[in-house]
């Protein structure tokens, strides 16, 4: 084994003797297992940490998190002229509770006033925390709807927003300064003495009482609905039934295998409401009940998922699909109503459908396109903000289910999404509809869209340089033709430049830069390549556009997977 990391792997069994599942863990390891603990320091970026949970530098633990806690703390002290606060929520993940109460002590130990949720609540109320309570920042603990393994450490600024690059950039240096296992000062002793303080819950009422304000239709409608609910064993059970019920939805069944919170995640090892497997008890109760739909949330609930029935069976509605159907519904009762702003605006990000500019021409709403990221629609809220004209604000959403219809957060929040979705499925079922039957009327009108995302998992020490190895290859020499069509245009985010082909001419692109890839062939047909912010994944979203549902669909069949048209030309 080699020296350095033997040395590591020494000093750590030593420091987390009195910890007996970190201890456990870095017992009977092979030396492969051993090096992929401690080969690296878990990454750290505007989406904080994500990460396995176990011993090493390279897994989430109560160590990396507290040095993670004493970075940003530094980063916030060194800032400010001022006694600073910050907010701390968790979700129901393995040690997430543990992780939440260490930060706390962290933070107050380095002199912060911390308030902490009393229990698990939703990533988008900890975005309304900091907005509210006037924080210089915040954390949640979660990793969104990673596998049971995994947890994480996201950290906000005092906009209510994910940190920006700089930000990010900035704790980095202070983490990177600070040693591992530093004394964590005694939550409870802290607690007494009133520098940390649990989060009332006048302010969860409240959060709750804005989702369903921001959501709710202006005009009187219909709560004929009857829904199937699935938290996934997350954190969005309370929240997301007292808004459903305050807004007059009572017809409620949730699915009771994961009713209640569980970091394990029993009945669904993939907790992702974009995942077919993680509805099944849902869209089977769905079925059984008879109702009209099913809403699922992530396990830190800032995203939703949906299905409807059809004939004896179901449909699954995409996050593109939802994004879609919101967009447009929110203009119908915005005109209906006749407040419809002067400048109406909607976000999304730039691998989210391109169906958007149909329905947004439709309506005259001007479309802005962002990085992947929820922050950068928040900035978009900040910057109406600024200008005073944060009304003109409609929407904001990403396909991979993420919706947010006003600024009262800053960040994709399941709460007010799940309200929106019933009242606009309530809206339908009193036509006769199903929000299915909508959007193949919204199909009929515009053309078929079909976009999927297909993703290839680089697991291990080898895992990140094989993706970079990818990324680079794809730059240097792009595939020039697919499914027999030219390519026309290659937008390098990285490098800031938009590539047509067959002039040879390059514009600018005015977005901040990422490491993304983006194709597009003859006839529309389209491709983004991007690697995983959160996971060692490398994502590749297509775009495809016919007449039919049957045309658009055959051309799926010969993209998907990594076999497919596209995928096999790079992904060996």
């Amino acid at each position: 084994m080699d020296e350095k990391i033997n040395a590591l792997y020494e000093q750590w069994k030593k420091a987390v003797v009195g910890n007996a599942e970190l201890a456990s863990d870095l017992e009977g390891l092979s030396d492969e297992e051993i090096f992929d603990r401690l080969y690296r320091e878990l990454d750290f970026g505007t989406a904080g940490l994500r990460g396995v949970l176990g011993a090493g530098t390279n897994r989430m633990n109560v160590y990396t998190v507290a040095r993670a806690s004493a970075g940003v703390a530094k980063y916030i002290v060194g800032k400010q002229k001022k006694i600073c606060s910050i907010a701390i929520a968790y979700d129901s993940r393995i040690n997430s509770a543990l992780f939440a109460k260490t930060a706390a002590a962290v933070y107050a130990g380095y002199g912060l006033h911390v308030y902490l949720y009393p229990e698990l609540m939703p990533t988008p109320a900890l975005s309304y925390a900091v907005r509210n309570l006037h924080c210089d920042a915040g954390v949640v603990i979660t990793a969104s709807h990673n596998p049971a393994k995994y947890n994480g450490y996201k950290v906000y600024g005092d906009d209510g927003c994910q940190i920006t690059e700089e930000a990010a950039k900035a704790i980095l240096q202070e983490i990177c300064s600070t040693p591992y296992f530093e004394t964590v000062p005694d939550f409870d002793a802290l607690l007494k003495e009133g520098r940390i303080e649990y989060i009332t819950t006048s302010l969860k009422d409240a959060y709750i009482a804005d989702a369903v304000a921001c959501a709710r239709a202006r005009n009187a409608r219909t709560r004929d609905l009857k829904l199937v609910y699935t938290p996934l064993n997350g954190a969005g059970l309370s929240c997301v039934t007292k808004a459903l019920a305050k807004c007059g939805f009572d017809d409620v069944t949730v699915v009771p295998e994961q009713e209640k919170p569980d970091g394990h995640f029993p009945t669904c090892p993939y907790p992702n409401p974009e995942i077919k497997e993680a509805l099944a008890l849902g869209l089977d109760l769905m079925q059984k009940t008879g109702a009209d739909l099913l809403l699922a949330t992530d396990p830190d609930c800032d995203r939703v998922g949906t299905a409807v029935p059809v004939g004896d069976g179901y449909r699954l509605i995409s996050g593109n699909e939802m994004g879609v159907l919101l967009l447009d519904y929110i203009c119908r009762e915005k005109l209906a109503a006749g407040v419809m702003p002067s400048e109406p605006m909607a976000v999304k990000t730039i691998v989210t459908t391109d169906m958007t500019y149909d329905v947004a021409k439709k309506y005259g709403v001007r479309i802005v396109d962002v990085l992947t990221g929820f922050k950068y629609i928040g900035e978009q809220i900040a910057l109406l903000e600024d200008k005073g004209k944060e009304e003109n604000y409609l929407l904001g959403f990403e396909e991979s289910y993420g919706y947010l219809c006003s600024g009262f957060v800053r960040d994709k929040d399941g709460v007010s999404t799940s309200v929106l979705i019933c009242e606009m499925a309530a809206y339908y079922k009193a036509e006769g509809k199903t929000l299915g039957d909508r959007i193949n009327e919204l199909y009929a009108e515009f053309g078929t869209y079909l976009n999927f995302v297909d993703s290839f998992a680089f697991e291990g020490s080898v895992g990140m340089e094989t993706m970079k190895g990818i990324m680079t290859s794809l730059r240097e020499n792009p595939p020039v033709e697919l499914l027999g069509r030219k390519l026309v245009l290659m937008n390098d985010y990285l490098t800031g430049e938009s590539h047509l082909i067959e002039s040879g001419e390059k514009e600018k692109i005015d977005l901040p830069r990422s490491n993304v890839l983006k194709f597009v062939y003859e006839g529309g047909l389209g491709v983004m390549v991007r690697p995983s912010g959160t996971e060692p994944k490398i994502k590749i979203y297509y775009t495809v556009k016919a007449d039919t549902a049957e045309a658009a669909k055959a051309l799926q069949d010969q993209l998907a997977g990594k076999s497919g048209a596209f995928a096999s030309l790079v992904i060996s």
